[in-house]
């Protein structure tokens, strides 16, 4: 005989465990009504079938009344209906009540074998039966999700794509390839490559291998000659050394890694970034940028070699785009970089996707210094020949420690003060920090693309 429950070291009195076992009803109830509401859900694909599976199951009861009636099992059906009405009482029941009865369990009958025979065939394949229906809903939500392409590199792209990947299976990441410091340059130096560095950042975001994803940005603290690499940026490597560059392994490397979405790069070939200052000079790679500025403010940056080949799944994406998005990042070495791609900065200039800034939250030392928001908006404007339509603006407060702890460093919080009328009317002003961070909230900034920034008319 099984151990009484326990709450502690005490039995349940009876209407304790009375009323825990209504809260099991209760709560049981609940979760079969969710799991019925979700199947039933638009455009899950079920209802349709549904329909033809009871309207075929109808009329073949219906066939199978004729044949029994009218052919060599005449007597069998009959012997059959009067057993049935023997079980009945007229005065209470009527006796077609009796059938319909008869018809609706063998109904729940059929519902429960299909629904165990895809409960063993989903085993098989390694699915666990309990979680199929919130994959199939959310494959099918974000398989109607908007078409976003968003432009940049650093951890702030990837953040964006995190929010993302919630709401849509159609984000498409550009990203910037000119890094030359870190394990990505040491990469790109031994093996004549593009910096892998932001692409792993943003494959990592978008995967939906948790497993993969954290092993992507696993960094080696130990081993000669692969200490400070990360998995993804080896992996990267791998791919470009074996297929003679990214622009061929790309479809293997968002299967391999299970990418919801796309990520590429803003160009296959290597390329230097150079930065040109107001004093004159002319700093190389990026790396440098920071040490080398001094008091001195960055004019524009290019690219060198400048004509370089964008891949044309990126321009397909543009094209197609409902939004793009540039940011959130560091504008002369995240945002900029990518748009310095000659056909990446035709498409954007031609699209018909809203063009939206995700405004940084703060300038950095060393590359940003004394720029307000509106001068970031310039710069865009310079570099791709086209003004962000709209810009969001957080507009939360830091904690005042964080704001301490910037502003030591000789960074200051961007806003709309100052700003011009043109960018106060495209401005879109929402409260974006993560809570405590100097960093944009993925899910707040995912919300207000899709909810506050203007879209796209796509027709279908």
């Amino acid at each position: 005989m099984s151990d009484p429950p326990l709450r502690g070291d005490r039995p349940l009195a009876p209407a304790e465990r009375a009323g825990a076992v209504r809260r099991r009803a209760v709560q049981g109830g609940q979760h079969a009504t969710r799991r019925a509401r979700v199947w039933l859900a638009p455009g899950m694909g079920v209802k349709r079938w549904l329909a033809l599976f009871m309207v075929c199951t109808l009329i073949g009861a219906v066939g199978f009344l004729h044949f029994t009636w009218t052919g060599p099992l005449h007597f069998v059906a009959t012997r059959w209906i009067l057993y049935l009405n023997a079980l009945t009482e007229p005065g209470l029941v009527p006796l077609h009540i009796t059938g319909m009865a008869v018809m609706g369990l063998a109904l729940i009958g059929a519902f429960f074998s299909i629904a165990m025979l895809n409960r063993s065939i989903l085993s098989g394949t390694g699915t666990v039966p309990g979680t199929a229906m919130d994959m199939i809903y959310e494959r099918r939500n974000l398989s109607r999700g908007a078409r976003i392409v968003a432009v940049g590199g650093g951890t702030g792209l990837s953040n964006l794509l995190s929010g993302l990947r919630l709401y849509t299976a159609h984000t498409t990441a550009i990203v910037t390839v000119s890094d030359d410091g870190g394990s990505s340059g040491r990469l790109r130096e031994s093996l004549d490559m593009i910096a892998p560095g932001d692409l792993t950042d943003c494959y990592a975001a978008l995967s939906d291998s948790p497993v993969m994803a954290r092993l992507l940005l696993h960094r080696f603290s130990r081993g000669d000659g692969i200490e400070g690499h990360t998995f993804g940026n080896l992996m990267l490597a791998t791919l470009s050394e074996e297929q003679g560059g990214l622009a061929s392994a790309m479809q293997d490397i968002h299967e391999v890694l299970r990418i919801r979405g796309k990520v590429f790069p803003a160009t296959t070939a290597p390329a230097t970034l150079v930065a040109h200052l107001s004093d004159g000079r002319t700093v190389r790679g990026e790396s440098k940028f920071a040490a080398s500025v001094g008091n001195a403010r960055i004019l524009k940056v290019t690219l060198d070699p400048p004509n370089l080949p964008a891949l044309p799944p990126v321009l397909d994406a543009i094209r197609d785009a409902e939004q793009i998005v540039l940011g959130p990042g560091s504008l002369f070495t995240s945002i900029i970089p990518a748009l310095l791609v000659p056909g990446i900065a035709h498409a954007v200039r031609h699209s018909a996707a809203p063009l939206i800034y995700v405004a940084s939250l703060m300038t950095e030392p060393g590359e940003t210094d004394g720029l307000s928001l509106e001068d970031h908006i310039r710069a865009v404007t310079q570099h791709l020949g086209r003004t962000p339509d709209c810009v969001l603006v957080n507009n939360a407060s830091l904690p005042p420690e964080v704001a301490e702890r910037y502003a030591a460093a000789g960074a200051h919080l961007l806003d709309l003060n100052g700003a011009s009328s043109d960018l106060i009317a495209c401005a879109v002003v929402l409260p974006l920090l993560q809570p405590g961070q100097a960093r944009h909230d993925p899910a707040a900034l995912a919300q207000a693309l899709l909810t506050q920034a203007p879209r796209r008319r796509m027709q279908h």
